[in-house]
């Protein structure tokens, strides 16, 4: 009897304590699972650096603040934010279109002399600049013209262009259209200039804008004073580039001229017209003085700038090219272009 109530008691601490080992055991298993649980709940925080991050860049760059609120809506909205950044003003003129010209076998531009092709609409206009570049003048242009964010078509001096070569590299990186204007400025329809001497002017001019860009400008040019010489005319269709006379002429030029005179010249005849290509010449300083209000009036007037450029380059001709740096003295130990000698690898 003792021995079997011995026997039951030995079973039931035996169950006893084999209960107590499994609760040990499970619940020593479920303590080291324990830290797993935690590590995740740690891991939540970890897109606060990112959020935190993506923070710092909105202060810094617009384009990257507009991601987060993008993501729950389409993602046009984003192209506003960049036409602002191109333009620091919302209410510039601007650029209402940009037309690419097709040079090939030369065109004419501009009713006062070429009449073949009529691509402006009503109240479109394009600006035109002749003679430059030239200190305090052509950068109060470009002033202006930034300021209202819009593009002009800057016709070169090569002489000029060699006198001040980083402005007109400041034109065309600003955007805008270089074309030229001959090597000096002369009179190419002039009884005294053999034809030759006009062909020289012409290709000149090329090789000192060429050399003051750095690069091939437009194959664009407008005659000195407005006179087309017959057999360029000829000429310039067998190099591919294109020829410019005017619409409007501001008369900025001329003796006595005023800011005032400038806009009151250009707008009456501009509003009498309703579209064409006006005439300025950056050489001038009233011309510079007058193009925030002839650029207010524009606007004002309800007109839309159109900028020209061209389909390629001009192709300057090796012997000009040499001729013009053994005019200019210019050292000619190499013959690359400053881009492929100098760039930047860090700024």
């Amino acid at each position: 009897m003792r021995n079997a109530l011995g026997l039951m008691l030995a079973s039931v601490v035996a169950a006893v304590v084999i209960a107590a080992g499994g609760w040990f055991y499970y619940s020593a298993r479920a303590d080291q699972g324990a830290p797993k649980t935690v590590a995740a709940r740690a891991a939540d925080p970890l897109p606060a650096p990112a959020k935190l991050a993506a923070k710092d860049d909105v202060e810094t760059t617009a384009a990257i603040a507009a991601k987060p609120a993008a993501a729950a809506a389409a993602p046009a909205p984003a192209m506003p934010v960049q036409q602002k950044q191109a333009c620091a003003n919302p209410n510039a003129l601007g650029v209402a279109r940009v037309v690419e010209i097709d040079t090939t076998g030369g065109a004419g531009f501009g009713f006062e002399h070429f009449k073949q092709f009529d691509f402006l609409t009503e109240k479109e206009v394009v600006l035109t600049f002749d003679d430059g570049p030239w200190p305090v003048n052509t950068p109060a242009v470009l002033k202006a013209l930034a300021d209202e964010c819009t593009k002009g078509l800057f016709f070169s001096v090569g002489k000029h262009a060699t006198y001040h070569p980083e402005i007109l590299r400041q034109v065309l990186a600003q955007g805008h259209t270089v074309g030229t204007h001959t090597w000096s400025h002369v009179n190419l329809n002039s009884k005294k200039m053999t034809e030759q001497q006009v062909k020289d002017e012409v290709e000149k001019g090329f090789s000192a804008v060429r050399f003051a860009l750095g690069t091939n400008p437009a194959p664009f040019f407008r005659f000195p004073q407005l006179q087309h010489n017959p057999a360029m005319v000829t000429y310039f269709g067998t190099r591919n580039v294109a020829m410019f006379s005017t619409d409007i002429d501001s008369f900025d030029f001329r003796k006595g001229a005023t800011p005032e005179k400038i806009v009151e010249t250009v707008m009456t005849r501009l509003d009498k017209l309703g579209k064409g290509i006006i005439l300025m010449h950056d050489f001038q300083k009233h011309t510079g003085e007058a193009m925030p209000a002839l650029l207010a009036r524009l606007k004002a007037g309800g007109y839309k700038i159109v900028q020209m450029k061209a389909k390629t380059t001009i192709q300057t001709l090796p012997e000009y090219d040499e001729a013009l740096l053994k005019d200019l003295k210019v050292p000619t130990s190499s013959a690359r272009p400053i881009a492929s000698v100098v760039q930047t690898v860090s700024q």
